[in-house]
């Protein structure tokens, strides 16, 4: 439970940081030669695109900039766990002094976080929160992202949200942002909606097709009326499993506005994605790992705090954003995320010229 959140940008720390530096530094398997190590251990490339695209990139550019003798080692689990738990154990034997840690399974981290810290090894949860006494949380506000999701559904909707139901496929019970993005939805569709069918995808297209075509099989064709997918990548595979059912004009909503999932909000194939603008939140998580790698105070950045197993962890928490079809240029094409003519190829230059995208 969030004891509370703050959207504030986490770039104005940079000046507290001058003094590590502003030389690039290098992405290395080894934290040798005096180096301040960094280890980066992203949780999977296939259902989101982001990680190796956004946050990686972007985290090591941060770095690269407040820290003239810090050094970064990336690993990606790929989705496996026990992979990552491998990777996280190579990191601490390279002797890096800070892991930011995405977790595949947040609910097996414990241990590890203890092992690092018995090792002078501090833990940053980043994106999802690790269980164990890690050092700082970086993340969006998730029950906040949830409501969002949930209440661009009955938007969609109108006024036929009293009488339709709604299927819901949610991401990994193994991650709590997961739960958090439910719990949000459930906030803001309880009581205005019928909840007809809700499954888990796992964060897996494959799964959450399986998961459509088992709600239609039990639904009927004419039996739903909007689907929640807890991200853009399940929402992809929602839409196509609809599609291949004959079934249309169903809302779809998603998550992590990639730029698939853009074009298909332009083309009204999606009624609206999250946007979680990348930047702050890898200039937060970058910058507390240097911090922490130069052994300086972190309160700075991390203004807020969440309770996990009675722990109160420090934390920032950002603020997400929604993205339909009217507010495309505003939100990630203004912010940075994607320029209009990555977006607007040529298949997309008719839907981009209507939603005044340039």
């Amino acid at each position: 439970m969030r004891l509370a959140a703050t959207g504030t940008a986490a770039v104005s720390l940079a000046l507290a940081l001058t003094a590590c530096g502003q030389t690039v530094a290098t992405q290395t398997p080894a934290a040798g030669g005096g180096s301040e190590g960094i280890g980066l251990l992203l949780p999977e490339s296939t259902s989101s695109t982001r990680y190796d695209a956004f946050d990686k990139p972007l985290i090591e550019k941060t770095v690269a900039g407040l820290c003239t003798k810090c050094t970064v080692s990336y690993a990606n689990a790929g989705g496996d766990a026990n992979a990552q738990k491998k990777q996280f154990d190579d990191m601490i034997a390279k002797g890096v002094k800070v892991i930011l840690l995405d977790p595949v399974d947040a609910k097996l981290t414990a241990p590890w976080v203890d092992a690092a810290n018995a090792k002078g090894v501090k833990v940053v949860a980043y994106d999802r929160l690790a269980q164990g006494k890690v050092a700082a949380y970086v993340s969006f506000d998730n029950q906040q992202t949830g409501q969002l999701q949930g209440q661009s559904l009955l938007d969609a909707l109108g006024p036929k949200a009293s009488s339709a139901n709604v299927v819901m496929i949610d991401g990994a019970e193994s991650d709590p942002n997961a739960a958090q993005f439910k719990t949000g939805a459930h906030l803001a569709l309880d009581g205005k909606v019928k909840i007809a069918y809700e499954q888990s995808g796992e964060w897996k297209p494959e799964v959450a097709t399986a998961k459509t075509n088992e709600a239609i099989q039990s639904l009927g064709k004419n039996g739903i009326q909007a689907v929640y997918a807890a991200n853009d990548g399940m929402a992809a595979a929602v839409i196509d499993a609809l599609k291949a059912a004959g079934i249309k004009n169903v809302p779809v909503g998603g998550q992590d506005a990639s730029i698939d999932a853009i074009r298909r909000v332009l083309t009204g194939e999606q009624a609206y994605t999250i946007y979680k603008p990348y930047k702050p939140e890898t200039d937060a998580a970058g910058s507390i790992a240097v911090q922490l790698a130069e052994g300086m105070d972190i309160s700075t950045t991390a203004t807020s705090s969440t309770d996990s197993g009675g722990l109160h962890i420090p934390s920032l928490l950002l603020t997400p954003i929604v993205v339909t079809k009217s507010r495309v240029e505003a939100t990630v094409v203004v912010g940075g995320l994607y320029k209009a003519s990555d977006i607007c190829t040529q298949q997309y230059e008719e839907a981009c010229a209507e939603a005044g995208v340039k």
